[in-house]
């Protein structure tokens, strides 16, 4: 019986030493703060950043504006999927309402962002409707510009660096106490 208990603690051991209580940080596994993004946010970012990065290298200003505006908004999107609720009433979830919309409600914090994208929206539909002159190359530049510091902000929201504990503050090891 003492064999069984003996093979079974070893079984639960893992390898190797065990982490030191005084040893360095590295000991220590990283701790998140607080859960990190839902997968279907953080494809929405990743989807986002592609668009950015395609809007940079288009050559004609409709098609820059266009793509920068939707990666505005599917980053738009990923808080939306990472902190959106349903509606709680049947009449408010029967009216169809933008993103831009909702977007403060959800996230009052970018409420100046919503309404900076919501005032492109035309812009964008006769950008992607080919409409000549929709959006010149500054408009795209812009855009481009502010669409890359909004997805910067949303993604430091919604994803998460893990957090090292700091090193312990100890008397200097190579000093006796003079105690």
């Amino acid at each position: 019986m003492a064999s069984y208990h003996a093979a079974a603690a070893n079984r639960r051991r893992a390898p190797g030493p065990a982490p030191s209580p005084t040893g360095p940080a590295s000991d220590v596994h990283p701790v998140l703060r607080r859960a990190t993004a839902p997968p279907a946010a953080l494809d929405l970012l990743a989807q986002a950043r592609a668009g950015l990065d395609e809007a940079s290298g288009l050559p004609m200003p409709n098609e820059r504006y266009a793509t920068a505006h939707l990666a505005a908004l599917r980053t738009a999107a990923a808080v939306l999927a990472a902190r959106g609720r349903p509606e709680p009433t049947l009449k408010r979830r029967a009216k169809i309402r933008s993103a831009w919309e909702v977007l403060p409600e959800i996230a009052p914090e970018l409420a100046e962002w919503s309404a900076l994208f919501a005032s492109g929206a035309a812009r964008r539909a006769r950008a992607e409707a080919g409409m000549q002159g929709a959006a010149s190359m500054r408009d795209a530049d812009d855009l481009i510009r502010d669409v890359a510091m909004f997805l910067r902000l949303v993604e430091r929201m919604l994803v998460l660096q893990p957090v090292l504990p700091q090193p312990r503050q100890d008397d200097d090891p190579a000093v006796p106490d003079a105690g």
